[in-house]
């Protein structure tokens, strides 16, 4: 084939892991022929690199040429560009990631104590509230207690007087102040009778 009538192309590295070859991808558009919508073909070559010079990335030109291996039909004519790389080196890259991944974990840590925090807070706020809620119930049970002594005492009322003085003492529940006070003289008339 003469030299003047061979194929050029142009388009990037997209692997360059075997020995002497390169695999050059180029990408162009091709209108659908009964639709009429542009299409994105894709065309991978398999270039001849016979000095490795090719990295991923990098764009370059290409010739067609003779078939040199059962897949590779062009050559590399030169690297248009090359792909720019960060220089880092591994150790700094490993530093850096590993301060970037403390910062927002510390500030995870504080955001989940705080609410740890509210979350205590708002625990012992509901005890007190239960803890203080049950006293009054008790004091409520305690009032017809003190009504019950005298009932028991009075051994001559028949069993239906016995249960109808409660049922009235229930009736007339006094209040807390009231009750402490009604309890005292009630345990004080108690000894007395006894005494006596």
């Amino acid at each position: 084939m003469a030299k003047e009538m061979r194929k050029v192309r142009t388009g990037a590295v997209v692997r360059a892991g075997m020995e002497q070859t390169a695999v050059v991808e180029m990408v162009w558009k091709q209108r659908h022929r009964l639709y009429r919508k542009p299409m994105r073909r894709v065309t991978r070559f398999y270039v001849h690199d016979p000095l490795n010079q090719c990295r991923v990335g990098d764009m370059v030109r290409i010739q067609e040429t003779r078939p040199i291996s059962k897949t590779k039909r062009w050559r590399l004519l030169e690297i248009l560009h090359r792909r720019q790389l960060a220089d880092v080196q591994p150790i700094e890259l490993e530093t850096d990631i590993d301060a970037a991944i403390a910062e927002p974990a510390a500030e995870v840590a504080a955001v989940a104590d705080a609410a740890a925090e509210v979350e205590t807070v708002e625990e012992q706020a509901v005890e007190v509230a239960v803890v203080e809620e049950p006293v009054a119930e008790v004091a409520a049970v305690e009032e017809p207690a003190a009504d019950v002594e005298p009932v028991a005492e009075a051994a001559d009322n028949t069993a239906e007087e016995a249960v109808a003085e409660p049922v009235a003492a229930a009736e007339d529940v006094p209040a807390t102040a009231e009750v402490e006070t009604t309890a005292e003289s009630a345990v004080a008339e108690a000894g007395e009778e006894k005494d006596a």
